[in-house]
């Protein structure tokens, strides 16, 4: 009885370790360059607003998604980044704040001066770095799994270092097999 009981136990504890969702490692700028000097990665930044539906939807469908989440967290550092927050920034030694911000203001909000920086002109907008803090691109919308499967691993596997006309972009998105559920 007493090794069914231990038996029952682990089995029910691995269980529920299973169905635990598992996260995306969300890190602050700052935190991302400071991983940077140790170990450097791409970097992906979530650039989002409070107010946003598609962004709701992206971080409740998109980054919910096992396949998207063990990816993420194997090639990338993953920053969320409010585009409306109040928050002062450092980023490349250059500190960015968002002075038209207003304070219990619903709704839209001042833009912060780094979201201006990274081009982001809609939300929400995926900012891909390189592993000295350069932007490859900012991508902006909505993205399924699979969708954003595309453009991980176009970055991760460094396909913007082959590609550069629309032509060859063309090509390498007909050609690309989603493997993400």
């Amino acid at each position: 009885m007493k090794h069914f009981t231990l038996l029952s136990f682990l089995l029910f504890f691995a269980l529920a370790m299973n169905a635990q969702q598992v996260e995306i490692n969300w890190m602050s700028i700052e935190e991302a360059q400071a991983a940077q000097k140790t170990k450097p990665r791409k970097i992906l930044i979530d650039v989002y607003t409070k107010w946003c539906g598609p962004c709701k939807m992206m971080m409740k469908n998109t980054f919910a998604n096992a396949d998207v989440i063990k990816y993420i967290n194997e090639n990338y550092y993953a920053v969320k980044f409010d585009a409306e927050s109040p928050d002062e920034v450092s980023f490349k030694g250059q500190l960015f704040s968002n002075p038209d911000y207003v304070p219990n203001k619903a709704g839209r909000n001042g833009v912060h001066q780094l979201s201006r920086y990274w081009s982001v002109r809609a939300y929400p907008t995926i900012v891909y770095m390189d592993e000295e803090l350069n932007i490859l691109a900012p991508i902006s919308g909505y993205k399924t799994p699979q969708q954003l499967e595309l453009h991980l691993k176009f970055f991760s596997e460094d396909g913007h270092k082959t590609i550069s006309t629309q032509e060859q972009w063309q090509q390498y998105q007909a050609a690309f097999k989603p493997e993400f559920n």
